[in-house]
């Protein structure tokens, strides 16, 4: 399948962008500014156990988006993780190729360009590499990077280290809810919930302020935990306005996904975001989505349901979501 890559495009002397890139007047950033001063909440995982359930539940039910600092997984691991990826999209061309997905068939998993669908077919400033982490069942090892030769060793620890991190993040949000901590885990499929890697690359752009890296969106999984460069470009929409997220060294940024803005009956967000790209330098991020297997039905949750708070989404597996995100369709 012959795919234009955007790291090809943009290490040539391009300095006008492609009619494809450019957006509609109503999204491009020179015409959507980010408010200045505004900051999404910042949580460190040691503060007391009360004051950190009421903080993440307020974050997730006012922003739908948080940073946590303190998290225990250490600065040396994390810049294993970016450093093995940073070597895979400095490869030649030829031998990134070799693990190229193709998304008609419906297999996200390898290199790729686009993965949206719009009605002005506009494409996204962005490359990625995309596959499973857990649970083992799973993971498909040919669909990883053989190099650098250490991908593996430092995704696995890293997968391991994430997945406590997950689920202490989980437990909060749970008990955010008035639910028994491991209530999410549980909807989520327990020992079954998939982590999935996708390592975003956004190269630098002749005209940043006509492209997006990745159009506004909601991410459909549970939870997305995400660690970037140091390059800014994250923006979420709150109160009407997008706010830029600040870089903040090795602290998670933690989003509120679809799944669980579905299982808490709406009182936990799923944050509208987007990201810019950059004109001097490439922005990088390592985003995991955590979600329940595709079998999974997924519906408000029963103790969160009463007369006075009736449902407000439908039930449905995992599958049929996906499939009407993807294209487009009502929930």
């Amino acid at each position: 399948m012959d795919v234009e890559r955007i790291q090809c495009l943009a290490s040539g002397l391009l300095k006008e962008l492609p009619a494809q890139f450019i957006r509609p007047a109503d999204e491009r950033p020179e015409n959507t500014k980010a408010v200045e001063g505004v900051t999404v909440p910042v949580i460190s995982l040691s503060l007391p156990h009360d004051i950190l359930v009421k903080q993440v539940a307020e974050a997730a039910s006012d922003w739908g988006i948080f940073l946590i600092t303190d998290h225990g997984i250490s600065p040396t691991l994390i810049s294993q993780l970016q450093e093995v990826g940073q070597q895979f999209f400095s490869l030649p061309q030829k031998e990134k190729e070799a693990y190229a997905n193709d998304p008609s068939t419906g297999s996200f998993e390898g290199y790729g360009t686009k993965m949206t669908k719009n009605v002005q077919q506009k494409v996204e400033w962005i490359d990625y590499y995309f596959h499973m982490m857990t649970p083992p069942s799973k993971v498909n090892y040919d669909m990883w990077p053989k190099n650098p030769p250490s991908y593996r060793e430092v995704t696995e620890e890293y997968t391991k280290q994430l997945l406590s991190l997950t689920d202490k993040v989980l437990e909060l949000l749970s008990e955010g809810l008035g639910l028994e901590k491991k209530a999410l885990r549980s909807s989520l499929g327990d020992e079954n919930m998939e982590m999935e890697m996708k390592i975003n690359m956004y190269p630098p752009c002749p005209q940043p302020e006509l492209a997006l890296g990745v159009e506004p969106h909601t991410d459909m999984a549970a939870l997305t935990l995400l660690i970037p460069n140091d390059v800014p470009g994250l923006q979420v929409w709150s109160q009407d306005r997008w706010v830029a997220v600040d870089y903040l060294q090795n602290a998670f940024f933690v989003h509120i996904g679809d799944q669980l803005e579905v299982l808490s009956n709406g009182k936990y967000k799923g944050v509208l975001h987007r990201t810019l790209v950059n004109k001097e330098r490439m922005r990088m991020s390592w985003a995991v989505f955590v979600a329940p297997p595709h079998e999974a039905v997924i519906g408000p949750l029963p103790p969160l349901v009463n007369q006075g708070n009736p449902p407000k989404f439908s039930t449905k597996t995992y599958a049929e979501y996906r499939h009407r995100k993807f294209n487009k369709l009502p929930q």
